[in-house]
C-alpha cells in the first residue's frame, strides 16, 4: 500500500486535470462525460489502480466494473491488471450487465419461485419454446436479477457488502431495466459509483437506452458531474471535423479552438460509379498502405452502418484476392474475445509456432494461479512440460501424416490437463458448463473455417486473433476502438435512413474512431447481393448532410 498523496498515475501517464480529479476521488459518486479519444477507459483503469494501491478500496472489498460489451469488459480488466498487477487486480470484477445479472441469479437462484423458478442447471437459449425452469432467454437475465433484489434484503446486502466502488462504462447506453437494477443494488448506500460515457455516442436507442441518463444519475446518486475535454486520439484536422458534428448534436460540448490547432490528419470523400469499382479501389489502397507505409492491417478499419455482409461482400472478395488478411466481425461474432477461445489459440500457437512469446505470456497469465512462489513455479514447470511433450509428439506425427492433422486432439489433451476449476475461473459465464462447452465448440468451428482459407495453422491462428487483419465491422461494434485509418463505406441515404438523431450519433461514433486518416465513400449503384431476397435499392444517393460536415476538411477528391 502507498499513501494517497504519494500516488501517481501508473506507467508515468499524464491525466488531464478532471481525469486526475476523478481517478483520486474518495468520497463522491461521479458522472463523467467525455468525448471519443478522451481516455475514459484509461481513467477507469487508473482509478482502480488508485483505489487498490492506496487502500481506498479496503480489503476484502472489491471493485465492480459493468460494461455493455464483452470485449470492452475484457479490455478494462486487462488494462487494470497491467496498471496495478495481478495480485491487486484479482479484486477487480469486470462484467457486462448481463453477466452481472447472471451472477446474481446463480448466487440467489432459490429466491426465484413460481413462474420465475429455475433449476440448478438452467440454460440460456435464444427463444423459449414454453415456460420451463430449465431455460431462460438472454433478455430474462436483468429482469430476474431485479426480481431477486426486490424480493430479498439478504441478496441486496450481500451485493452491497462485496463492493466499495462501482464503475459504469459507456453509461449513455444504459436502458431503463439496467438502471433499475443499479438503483436496487446501490442507491442510498455509501458505495461510490463512477459513471463514464458520452451522450453524443448514444447509439443504443433501439435497445431502450434512456434519454437524460446522466441527469437522472446525478439526481439519484447525488453524483458530481465532470467533463473530460481533451481528445488524445485524433489528429487536429479530424478533431475539427468532429467538432462540426458536435455543434449539431450538443452545442454545449463544442471543443475549444486551442485544442484543435494544427493541420495534421487526412480526410477524404470519394465518389464511385458502382460498388465493384469501389471495392477494387479500396483494396488496392489498403494494399498500398500495408506495403508502402508498413501500416499494420489491424490499424485499418472498414465501418458500415449495418448489414455488413451485404455491403462489404465485394470488398472482402477483393481483399482475399490480394492476400490481405481481414476479420469479418459479424461472422466472427464475439468468439475471439472469449477467454477460453484465447486460451486454445495461444496454446496451439505455442506448440505449432516457432517463437510465440506473447502467446506464452498470455498462457502463463491465464493458467498460473496467484499463489506463493513454490506453487507458481510448479505450475509453470507443469505447463512447460506439457508444451514440450506435445511439440515432440507433433514432430513425430508429421513424419507420417499431413501437417496439422492432429491439432484438435492436442487441444483436447491440453484441456484435460487444465482443471475445470481453472477454466471456470476464466469467465463468470463458464459457471454454466454448457456455455463453456459451446465456446470450445465454436472455437474449433472458427479455426476449421480459417484453415479452409489458410491451410498453415500458425498463420490461420494469427488471423483468429484481434491484432492481425483489417477489421470490417458495423459502426455499433466499433465503439471503444480506435484505428490509424478508418474507411466508412456507403455514406448514403439508403443506409442512413430512419431516425436521424440516432444516425448522427452513429456517424459521429464512426468518424471518431480514426486517429490519423478518414475516408468516406458513396456510390451511384450497388448491385443486389447474391441470394438477398429482401428490399435492396440498387440506385444510391449521397447523404449530403453527413458528407457536408467533412467537405471543408477534405484534402483532395478521388
Amino acid at each position: 500500500m502507498i499513501a494517497v498523496d504519494a500516488w501517481k498515475p501508473a506507467d508515468g501517464l499524464t491525466l488531464e486535470p478532471n481525469a486526475l480529479l476523478a481517478a483520486k476521488e474518495r468520497e463522491r459518486s461521479l458522472a463523467l462525460t467525455a468525448g471519443p479519444g478522451a481516455g475514459k477507459t484509461e481513467m477507469l483503469a487508473q482509478r482502480a489502480d488508485f483505489l487498490l494501491r492506496t487502500g481506498s478500496c479496503r480489503y476484502p472489498k472489491r471493485i465492480l466494473a459493468i460494461s455493455f460489451k464483452v470485449d470492452a469488459s475484457s479490455n478494462l480488466k486487462e488494462r487494470v491488471k497491467r496498471r496495478c498487477g495481478s495480485e491487486l487486480a484479482v479484486r477487480f470484477d469486470s462484467y457486462t450487465f448481463h453477466a452481472f445479472a447472471k451472477r446474481i441469479i446463480d448466487r440467489f437462484r432459490p429466491i426465484l419461485t413460481g413462474r420465475d423458478a429455475l433449476d440448478v442447471g438452467y440454460k440460456i437459449v435464444d427463444r423459449k419454446v414454453r415456460l420451463s425452469p430449465k431455460e431462460i432467454e438472454f433478455a430474462d437475465l436483468v429482469p430476474l436479477a431485479i426480481t431477486i433484489l426486490q424480493k430479498s434484503a439478504m441478496a441486496r446486502n450481500a451485493v452491497r457488502q462485496t463492493y466499495s466502488d462501482v464503475f459504469l462504462d459507456e453509461f449513455q447506453d444504459c436502458t431503463n431495466l439496467q438502471y433499475d437494477l443499479l438503483k436496487l443494488a446501490f442507491q442510498a448506500t455509501s458505495i461510490r459509483l463512477t459513471a463514464v460515457g458520452d451522450t453524443k455516442q448514444k447509439i443504443m436507442g433501439w435497445a431502450g437506452a434512456m434519454d437524460g441518463i446522466f441527469q437522472a444519475f446525478v439526481t439519484d446518486f447525488a453524483a458530481t458531474p465532470l467533463n473530460m475535454y481533451r481528445n488524445f486520439r485524433s489528429k487536429p484536422r479530424l478533431l475539427r471535423l468532429q467538432n462540426e458534428i458536435i455543434r449539431k448534436l450538443d452545442p454545449s460540448s463544442v471543443m475549444p479552438d486551442e485544442q484543435l490547432a494544427g493541420d495534421e490528419g487526412e480526410v477524404f470523400a470519394w465518389h464511385f460509379n458502382d460498388s465493384r469499382k469501389e471495392a477494387d479501389y479500396l483494396a488496392d489502397l489498403i494494399a498500398g498502405w500495408i506495403k508502402t507505409e508498413q501500416l499494420p492491417p489491424a490499424e485499418i478499419a472498414v465501418l458500415i452502418r449495418n448489414q455488413l455482409d451485404l455491403y462489404a461482400d465485394h470488398l472482402m472478395t477483393a481483399l482475399e484476392a490480394r492476400g490481405i488478411p481481414f476479420r469479418n466481425e459479424q461472422q466472427m461474432q464475439d468468439i475471439t474475445v472469449e477467454p477460453a477461445a484465447r486460451l486454445i489459440v495461444d496454446y496451439l500457437s505455442c506448440i505449432y509456432g516457432q517463437r510465440e512469446p506473447k502467446a506464452w505470456i498470455r498462457l502463463m497469465n491465464q493458467l498460473i494461479p496467484f499463489a506463493d512462489e513454490e506453487i507458481q513455479s510448479n505450475a509453470r514447470k507443469d505447463l512447460d512440460r506439457i508444451v514440450k511433450q506435445q511439440r515432440k509428439e507433433i514432430a513425430i506425427a508429421e513424419l507420417f501424416d499431413e501437417p496439422f492433422t492432429g491439432w484438435w486432439e492436442c487441444v483436447r489433451a491440453f484441456l484435460k490437463q487444465v482443471s475445470t476449476e481453472t477454466l471456470v475461473s476464466l469467465s463468470p459465464d463458464y459457471e454454466s458448463l454448457d456455455r463453456m462447452k459451446d465456446v470450445i465448440r465454436d472455437t474449433k468451428t472458427r479455426i476449421d473455417e480459417l484453415l479452409k482459407l489458410e491451410p498453415d495453422l500458425p498463420i490461420a491462428l494469427k488471423r483468429f486473433s484481434d491484432d492481425q487483419g483489417v477489421r470490417i465491422l458495423t459502426i455499433h461494434k466499433s465503439k471503444g476502438l480506435e484505428f490509424d485509418s478508418v474507411i466508412i463505406l456507403a455514406v448514403e441515404n439508403e443506409i442512413f435512413f430512419g431516425n436521424q438523431d440516432e444516425n448522427r450519433c452513429a456517424y459521429f461514433v464512426g468518424i471518431s474512431r480514426a486517429k490519423r486518416r478518414l475516408i468516406l465513400t458513396y456510390a451511384d449503384q450497388r448491385e443486389r447481393p447474391a441470394g438477398h431476397k429482401k428490399r435492396w435499392d440498387e440506385q444510391r444517393t449521397a447523404q449530403t448532410e453527413y458528407l457536408g460536415y467533412a467537405l471543408p476538411f477534405v484534402r483532395q477528391e478521388q
